[in-house]
Order: structure tokens, then C-alpha cells, then sequence
């Protein structure tokens, strides 16, 4: 069966690889329909990312149709059942599994990134791995891993109706976190550099959008919040300059959830810290109940999916795609590739 292969030097091929014909007993066979392509699996192709093979088989963002059931797999899990899945294990033993926060599992191997992931035509993954997607599409279930970080770091914040929250980033993670902010009834500022992106921003809940190319940032935030800054400022972004960005601008006593791994090390004013008294907190991928919040928003038909879908291509368009994101960075939500043929 086919499947996509990345290699660090800007290398990608489609090859053959064994076809999982009969899942083990605890098992689902997954017939993959939409796998995504990430920023990560950029990175990859990049040579940008240390944390994965090399070469290696990529996708965590899934939408598969269950093809078969292992014998001990639980009776909600049936074949023709369009699912999605999650892509992160857990050790069980470390410091995050005793604590019940198993997506920040110190072990941890994601799908295509420290493992080979679902960017093929079949997989088999244990069946708590597999997640029903309701009424949804296979192709809008592709969505809903890279949604859900964005849900989790929301969780992250505890945010609320009262908070003023501050997105900095508006790619698919950071839409997430737009959504759920405004879900939760917060007043949220999207921030970009991409008017594009900042006016489907608006559509997906922001009330306030802060161009941080064009737009006087500082100005623009106090104008907002009547000079308090954001309660919560959520950097999906992940470079130094959003990183201070953050802590600058954050509300004294306010949250600042990183999601965003920046390449090179950050300088910040550790004064802050202290004077604001300020909560900095780590949000690493996401929960399952964060996939089940992410699966019941796109079941109310609101989020405008094809919006969200750049590009949808064929295997064999792969490294063609690749090379033309790597040219156009802020160009793209995400790329789906098709193996439904």
C-alpha cells in the first residue's frame, strides 16, 4: 500500500509498505481517508525537527473509516465508523501519567513524529487510540487533532466570561484557541500578521484583531482592555519576539499559556514574573475530552471547514506541495492528503 515518506534534507517520496491485513485482538484497522500535513511535518522536511525519524512515515491528523475490529475491542467500536484518533502515547509510570495529565507524558511518541504515523492507505491502533467522530466527515475529522491543542491550552488558562484573552498566532492551533476562548464566553483579540487569517479570526469568535506587522500592539491593547492588558495571552506562535510579546503585554496577575516551541532561546524580562505575579504555563497537545469539546463544536456546523482546508492533494502531489509551503509559510491552515483513491 502506499504511503508518504519524509526525510530531513527537503527529501519526499511515495513508497510501498506492508499492508496490515487483520488487526491484533485490542486493535482497530483504520482506513485512512484525510491525513493532514502540520507544521511539524514542515519542520521535519525542513530538517528543522530534531524530535523525529529520519526518514519518517508522517500524520497525526487523521480522518480514517474503521475497516476491522480486533476480537477484544469494546462493542462501540464497529467497522464503517468514521473516527479520527489519538495520536500520542503515554508511559503510565512518569511524573505527567501520575498526576492524570498523560499528554504531557515525558515518554511521550506521537504519530509521524517520534513514530511512523498514519499517512498511508491502513493503520492499526490500539482501540483507545480510536475515536467515534459522530456525524462528521472523514475529511473534517482531519481537523480535529490540530483544533484541540488549541482547546487544550484554553483549558490551560481557565479561561472564563470574564477574561479578556489575547491569541497570539492564528494557524490552525491558534484558531482552536479563538474558538474555545469565545465558547467560553471571554472577549477574545486575535493577533497575526495575516489580515486573511485575522478577518477568519472574527468569523470563528474574535471580537478584537491586532495586525502585530502593521498595528502599534501596545496602543491597540490598552485601547482594549482600558488599560489592564489581557487576562490570558496565549502564544501559538512560538519565536522570541511573540514570546515577549506575551509577557509584556499580559494583564498584572494574568496567564500566559505557551504553545509555540521557538527555534532559538527567548530573553524576557524575568522582572515581570514577579512584579505581575504571573502564571507561565506549558500546554502540550491535548486530552481526549479536549477532542470530544473540538468533535461537538464541528458537529453545530458553524466552523467553515473549507475555509480551513488550503489545499487537499493526492499523495503523488506531495513533495510538490511540500516544496511550495516551504516558500509560503503564512499561506496555509492545512493541507489534507487524499487516499481515498
Amino acid at each position: 500500500m502506499k504511503a508518504i515518506q519524509i526525510s530531513h534534507n527537503q527529501q519526499l517520496d511515495v513508497i510501498e509498505v506492508e499492508h496490515p491485513q487483520t488487526p491484533n485482538d485490542k486493535e482497530v484497522l483504520l482506513k485512512i481517508c484525510y491525513a493532514g500535513f502540520c507544521g511539524s511535518d514542515l519542520n521535519t522536511f525542513m530538517g528543522r525537527n530534531p524530535m523525529a525519524l529520519n526518514p519518517v512515515i508522517p500524520g497525526h491528523e487523521v480522518g480514517a473509516v474503521i475497516e476491522a475490529v480486533g476480537k477484544d475491542v469494546p462493542e462501540t467500536l464497529k467497522p464503517g465508523m468514521v473516527v479520527t484518533c489519538n495520536p500520542y502515547t503515554h508511559c503510565g509510570k512518569c511524573a505527567s501519567c501520575r498526576n492524570q495529565r498523560v499528554n504531557a507524558c515525558q515518554h511521550n511518541e506521537t504519530l509521524g513524529v517520534q513514530r511512523h504515523g498514519a499517512m498511508k492507505e491502513y493503520i492499526s491502533l490500539p482501540w483507545e487510540k480510536v475515536i467515534p467522530a459522530g456525524s462528521l466527515t472523514p475529511k473534517t475529522c482531519a481537523l480535529i487533532e490540530p483544533m484541540s491543542v488549541g482547546f487544550h491550552a484554553v483549558s490551560r488558562a481557565q479561561a472564563t466570561d470574564i477574561d479578556v484573552v489575547m491569541v497570539i498566532g492564528c494557524g490552525m492551533v491558534g484558531m482552536g484557541a479563538v474558538v474555545r476562548s469565545a465558547m467560553r464566553g471571554a472577549i477574545v483579540i486575535a493577533a497575526d500578521i495575516d489580515d486573511e487569517k485575522l478577518q477568519l479570526a472574527r468569523q470563528m469568535g474574535a471580537s478584537h484583531t491586532i495586525n502585530t506587522k502593521t498595528e502599534d500592539v501596545h496602543q491597540r491593547l490598552q485601547e482594549i482592555t482600558e488599560g489592564y492588558g489581557p487576562d490570558v495571552i496565549i502564544e501559538a506562535v512560538g519565536s522570541p519576539a511573540t514570546y515577549q510579546m506575551a509577557v509584556n503585554e499580559v494583564a498584572f496577575t494574568g496567564r500566559v499559556i505557551c504553545i509555540g516551541y521557538a527555534k532559538t532561546e527567548v530573553s524576557l524580562q524575568t522582572k515581570y514574573f514577579v512584579q505581575k505575579e504571573l502564571d507561565i504555563r506549558g500546554s502540550r497537545n491535548a486530552l481526549p475530552s479536549d477532542f470530544r469539546a473540538v468533535i461537538h463544536y464541528l458537529e453545530q456546523g458553524s466552523c467553515p471547514v473549507e475555509t480551513l482546508v488550503t489545499k487537499v492533494i493526492h499523495p503523488e502531489q506531495a513533495l510538490e506541495t511540500m516544496r511550495w509551503w516551504s516558500e509560503n509559510p503564512g499561506r496555509v491552515f492545512r493541507i489534507l492528503v487524499d487516499f481515498n483513491a
